[in-house]
């Protein structure tokens, strides 16, 4: 995750909100490697039909999914362990008529922290209650288009942008913050400034805007991935737009670290500054590196963008036990800069820093998962020399 908002203008919302003030000069400590941000996608069910949905989800019920004792055990350990954080996620989370069963051993908790990750077409106004009501301190509501039809047609269903409106608004009501969720393609790359804009006129606190990778169904749409072109762009334009927004609008960008490293170039008016930069982007985690994913059905990844790894089973095993530092799956995401192997990241001096960008888009468009992210365009040589970096950041 790459706090923009926070780089450019040292001024975040809901972030700050979640994690407490933080900045270049003194980054979150939030989670660590051993107390991550968990990412619960507590069903593969879902109401949508999304061209990119990361865990293919389905309309019908899996029954592979944990039952709500088991989901309730899992709750309960969250809590024992004193997880900073935990989203809800799916499919779509509210499909689960358990949903509330599950979640009530947390409630009220301290830590965890409550989150919401949702398309936002079941949040009726008891819903959006109900969740302040549990203790939610954020709601992430997808939105990809402000033109109604091309977000409906991306997410496979007629009317889904006017029913995901109307779970903000009563998101809103409720007095939940809210955010919205924006997977970045070539082609809605550039109506950006527009959703911006629109979200701000909504209320909305904050936006994430995730670069499309390359996982679950969205295999099969890897010609939507953005150019080099497109990306530097966006970073520019990014910066003009965290300075108009800063302290009403919180921007994000997910699954694109590398974006980071030239953002921090770009912002720092000298090698100190750039370095300071440098360590908020290494706080911030990566998969597997300060959160994790559960799936539906128990097993923990190291994020739900890398599914083809499984670190444990939660039906056999415990998350504590899973995240112990000698567990051998999960020491290749601790110590990734290890393990890249691509001609660019494999010798990048930032490759720990970014973690090597996406491992789901390296294993699609080049058959390896320790390969290069297609997606990275910094000439990190360049940088490395211009900022005085003559070896590997540690």
């Amino acid at each position: 995750m790459i706090p923009v908002s926070v780089m450019v203008s040292g001024k975040g919302t809901v972030s700050v909100k979640i994690k407490g003030h933080y900045s270049a000069k003194r980054p979150p400590r939030f989670s660590d490697y051993f107390r991550p941000i968990v990412f619960w996608n507590i069903t593969y069910q879902c109401n949508l039909k999304c061209a990119h949905c990361y865990i293919n989800a389905l309309p019908v019920h899996s029954l592979r999914e944990l039952s709500t004792d088991e989901a309730r055990r899992v709750s309960e350990e969250l809590v024992e362990l004193g997880i900073p954080l935990v989203i809800f996620s799916g499919g779509e989370p509210l499909v689960r008529k358990d949903f509330w069963e599950i979640i009530e051993p947390m409630a009220g908790k301290s830590r965890p922290k409550l989150s919401l990750s949702t398309n936002g077409t079941l949040i009726t106004k008891d819903v959006a209650e109900k969740l302040a009501s549990y203790g939610f301190m954020y709601i992430g509501i997808s939105i990809d288009s402000v033109n109604p039809k091309w977000h409906d047609k991306f997410r496979g269903v007629d009317g889904a942008f006017e029913s995901a409106v109307k779970g903000i608004k009563n998101s809103i009501e409720a007095g939940l913050d809210v955010g919205i969720r924006t997977t970045i393609t070539r082609y809605n790359v550039d109506e950006v400034p527009s959703i911006l804009q629109w979200a701000y006129d909504n209320g909305i606190k904050r936006i994430s805007l995730y670069i499309l990778d390359t996982v679950g169904r969205g295999t099969n749409i890897k010609e939507w991935l953005p150019s080099h072109d497109q990306l530097r762009k966006l970073a520019r334009m990014l910066i003009e737009e965290a300075r108009k927004y800063a302290g009403y609008l919180e921007i994000l960008v997910v699954r694109a670290q590398f974006l980071g490293i030239y953002l921090a170039d770009m912002l720092a008016k000298d090698n100190e500054e750039f370095l300071d930069y440098i360590k908020l982007l290494d706080a911030q985690g990566n998969c597997g590196k300060k959160s994790i994913s559960i799936y539906p059905d128990g097993i923990v990844k190291p994020c739900q963008f890398i599914d083809w790894v499984s670190l444990g089973d939660l039906r056999r095993e415990r998350l504590r036990d899973i995240l112990r530092k000698d567990n051998p799956k999960l020491r290749p995401f601790l110590e990734i800069e290890k393990h890249l192997k691509g001609e660019r990241c494999g010798r990048c001096h930032f490759r720990r820093i970014c973690g090597g960008g996406s491992r789901g888009r390296a294993l699609e468009i080049y058959g390896d998962p320790w390969a290069d992210d297609p997606l990275c365009f910094i000439d990190y040589d360049e940088i490395a020399k211009r900022r005085g970096i003559e070896t590997e950041l540690v």
